[in-house]
């Protein structure tokens, strides 16, 4: 087993890195937070220094700085690539005082799961390889800041930065959260839209005379939500704003929506139902204008990614960590942008959690030391 001195260094080092877990959790980061952001990424520059990695910052100015941390950077051979995102989507004090708590083998708290976790195992992983002289390739984390808005913050400039450092190398491992003996290898794609709906007002009493913003919507979002497939398209009416008060016939509605989708067929359809539905006037006189507020492709499973996923089943099995099998998932993650760049990338190797996106989401803390095993086996061996 090639890995056995590496898999006791990860063992040796596991209440550290578990403590480094309590840290970064709980300093509170969601996407538009910005400070927050860069402070969780000002601490793993600052756990990096002391190894003399290289460091590199790619400042925004609104959303939290992108970081990119290299071992090895003279290295030969191509790189490993290594990732998660550092914001999260709660406000500050969801989680209350303290932030992050400990319980009967549990970790619970702000992006224990999504993702600082992989974050936190992903460098446990490269602290392990120092420690036991791996030097035979680089290794890269790849630290994201506004992956819960699908980069929008940055106006996709981290995802630049992210394909730009993963440029070449031999396979990009995206930590989201883990499900045991699964890897993910195909994602449904998202689009976020907003539907801007004018009519005209008057009052209520002589609404036969108005044009309802309101009753537009209703009709539109009954179509909207008639996208239900599991495997296909889906959309979801997350927001909706309009009117001024009860008696007076609404001028304007807005709503956003979200749409999943498996494959290039499936957007390019979903372009075509927009752009009918959005022409339509179920009231007359009524007008809609939509906006693209982001997109995110879809990870789709090809050749590359699939012979990478049977190699890197293939060292780890050979090193004693247990066989897998690939998943798909409906959520987006910034491995499908990584993808379509022409990146062979595996993803949601992480820890294992669960209630991702709620006050209660929580992640197994031997988990940690799980994920770092995997990750430092791919570089190690791979």
């Amino acid at each position: 087993m090639q890995c056995e001195k590496l898999f006791a260094k990860i063992d040796e080092l596991e209440q550290e890195y578990i403590q480094f877990w309590v840290d970064v959790c709980s300093i509170e980061s969601p996407t538009k937070f910005k400070e927050g952001v860069d402070t969780v990424g000002k601490y793993f520059i600052d756990k990096a220094k002391p190894f003399g990695w290289e460091i590199e910052v790619r400042h925004e100015d609104v959303s939290g700085d992108a970081v990119c941390i290299t071992m090895n950077p003279d290295a030969p051979g191509k790189a490993v690539c290594l990732s998660g995102h550092m914001d999260t989507v709660h406000p500050v004090g969801s989680f209350g005082t303290p932030p992050v708590k400990i319980e009967d083998g549990w970790i619970y708290g702000p992006g224990v799961k999504d993702c600082k976790g992989g974050a936190v195992a992903s460098f446990y992983a490269m602290a392990a390889l120092a420690a036991v002289g791996f030097k035979a390739r680089p290794v890269k984390l790849i630290l994201q800041s506004d992956e819960e808005n699908t980069s929008a913050t940055s106006g996709r400039d981290t995802v630049r930065f992210m394909a730009e450092k993963a440029k070449d190398c031999m396979v990009f491992l995206n930590t989201e959260g883990y499900q045991r003996e699964k890897v993910c290898v195909k994602r449904k794609g998202i689009m976020k839209l907003r539907f801007d709906i004018t009519g005209k007002a008057i009052h209520g009493s002589k609404c036969f005379d108005g044009i309802s913003a309101v009753r537009e919507a209703a009709y539109k979002i009954i179509e909207l939500e008639k996208f239900k497939d599991k495997e296909g398209v889906t959309c979801n009416v997350g927001t909706i704003e309009g009117g001024t008060v009860t008696n007076v016939v609404p001028e304007t509605c807005s709503f956003t929506v979200d749409f999943r989708f498996a494959s290039d067929e499936q957007f390019r359809e979903i372009e075509k139902t927009v752009e009918r539905l959005a022409a339509t006037s179920f009231v007359e006189g009524s007008v809609c204008k939509v906006t693209r507020l982001s997109v995110r492709p879809a990870l789709d499973p090809n050749e590359a990614n699939l012979e990478m996923f049977r190699r890197f089943n293939e060292v780890c099995t050979a090193n004693g960590l247990p066989e897998m099998i690939t998943r798909q998932n409906t959520g987006g993650s910034d491995a499908a942008d990584m993808a379509a760049a022409g990146i062979t990338t595996l993803d949601s190797l992480g820890v294992v959690g669960e209630n991702t996106h709620s006050i209660r989401e929580k992640a197994e803390l031997c988990s940690l030391r799980e994920s770092a095993k995997r990750l430092a086996c791919a570089a190690y061996c791979l």
